[in-house]
């Protein structure tokens, strides 16, 4: 009995010990079904591409950083396991943390925050040169005012409109 109790504690502690060893990744795009949890834009398997895995296992995909911290500002009691973007230049899923970022106006995104990352900093200062900007880190980016071109925002709610319109005559 005793060596049947140990064994069970000695299971357990090997249970508990590769669990804390295990780390979340991202999974793979596809640019056929998935949309953006925000703007409900499809998610191109490109540079500009985020994601968040929540506690549950739960992958959630935007199209622009700006969307994601839309999405966590929104979201603030949701348990978020890992959270990813992608290196500008290789499209390799960094964790969002650990990544350094550049803002600039004139940087175009998908929906037009203007922020792009990058695994390294030397890669973000020289691209940060070309823009005459500086090199943001993860922390910076609590105090970034995410706003979205107001174009794009327009151009949303005029697809939506055009939409509805064509739903309602279609059942007429």
């Amino acid at each position: 009995m005793k060596k049947i109790v140990i064994m069970m504690m000695v299971s357990l502690m090997l249970l508990v010990v590769s669990a804390c060893g295990s780390t979340v990744k991202p999974r793979a795009i596809n640019e056929k079904t998935d949309v953006c949890e925000v703007c409900n834009m499809a998610v191109m398997d490109n540079q500009f591409a985020t994601q968040i895995v929540l506690e549950n296992k739960q992958s959630l995909v935007f199209d622009d950083i700006g969307c994601m911290y839309r999405w966590i500002n929104e979201n603030k009691d949701e348990k978020i396991a890992g959270s990813f973007v992608r290196d500008y230049h290789d499209k390799e899923w960094i964790e969002r943390e650990k990544a350094m970022y550049v803002y600039d106006e004139k940087i175009e995104t998908p929906m037009s925050y203007h922020v792009v990352s990058f695994k390294n900093k030397k890669e973000a200062e020289d691209f940060a040169e070309k823009y005459d900007t500086k090199v943001l880190s993860f922390d910076d980016l609590h105090d970034h005012e995410w706003k979205m071109n107001k174009a794009h925002g327009d151009h949303k709610h005029s697809h939506e409109h055009k939409d509805k319109e064509e739903d309602s005559h279609s059942h007429k």
